[in-house]
């Protein structure tokens, strides 16, 4: 859907919606069900026994059963939420048709995480020092949503890794901002920012910070041919390892979305070649799978 349909479908369903978004919400995290309690091989809080999973990233993670909960408890170590400001509220669905003001970005994602911080003593995974990622997409208009979810999350407080001055205060979870490229003003435009930039591969070498774009992310399949059937041609072997070296010269991570993503030998392919190149964050939409890949890669 292009940014133009997708904001006309948003003006549209503004009143239809308007109704309920200033009627009566469902309380804090009740639009998702309270994080999944232990499973075989997994410890009272339902995380895995092993460590957390730095590379694991659910993409559109809300379109699980039941969002965040899940891939936390296969211990993935970032979750993408698709965002939409409509009527003042920050809404969560990957397109206009899914939208439903019951699920906010505060009913599956900032509640939740508050609450799992608190009970893990300041850490989303108790015992190990890792910083949730959430990658936040905006859908609609960057710069408005992105003043409305620099607000929200404001009154999380420390729960977040803010920058001021450029200098950094970790938090149990960093925010990421995606999606529309209007959010960039705003954010490049505070002193007190508890949101980061998702950059892209033009921005290697374009002089920003790490400290306000630590991620750069990219189309797999705009940039390289190789699907994972056969041997990886080595000019895109050579440049894949080109590109992660510069980012992580400059203190930033990098990520691919679009990637093979099928269960079976070229999706393997592909993730190993990723691992292989130093590719920080691994998209996926099957997180047994992407567990179990990255548990035996070791």
């Amino acid at each position: 859907m292009s940014l133009r349909t997708r904001r006309s479908a948003v003006v549209g369903l503004g009143a239809a919606l308007g109704a309920a978004l200033t009627g009566s919400f469902a309380t804090p995290g009740s639009a998702t069900p309270a994080l999944a309690g232990p499973a075989a091989g997994r410890d009272a809080s339902g995380a895995p026994d092993a460590p957390p999973l730095r590379r694991a990233h659910a993409h559109n993670d809300y379109e699980h059963t039941h969002p965040l909960a899940d891939a936390l408890s296969h211990g993935f170590g970032s979750v993408e939420a698709d965002i939409w400001l409509v009527g003042g509220r920050l809404l969560v669905a990957h397109d206009a048709s899914g939208l439903d003001p019951s699920r906010t970005l505060e009913a599956l994602y900032l509640d939740p995480l508050e609450r799992r911080v608190r009970a893990g003593h300041g850490r989303v995974y108790p015992g190990h020092n890792l910083s949730l990622q959430l990658l936040v997409d905006i859908k609609t208009d960057g710069a408005a949503a992105y003043r409305e979810l620099s607000r929200r999350l404001r009154r999380y407080g420390t729960l977040f890794t803010s920058c001021a001055d450029g200098r950094i205060r970790r938090g149990a979870v960093t925010a990421v901002v995606s999606g529309d490229r209007g959010a960039r003003g705003p954010m490049a435009g505070e002193r007190l920012r508890h949101a980061f930039y998702d950059g892209r591969l033009a921005d290697l070498g374009g002089g920003s910070p790490a400290s306000f774009i630590p991620l750069v992310s990219d189309n797999w399949s705009a940039g390289f041919g190789w699907q994972g059937v056969g041997p990886m041609p080595a000019a895109e072997r050579a440049r894949l390892r080109r590109i992660v070296s510069a980012a992580h010269a400059e203190g930033r991570r990098v990520r691919f979305w679009a990637t093979p993503d099928r269960p079976g030998p070229a999706r393997e392919a592909v993730w190993r070649e990723l691992l292989s190149a130093g590719v920080d964050v691994l998209n996926t939409d099957d997180l047994a799978g992407l567990e179990g890949f990255l548990r035996a890669a070791g």
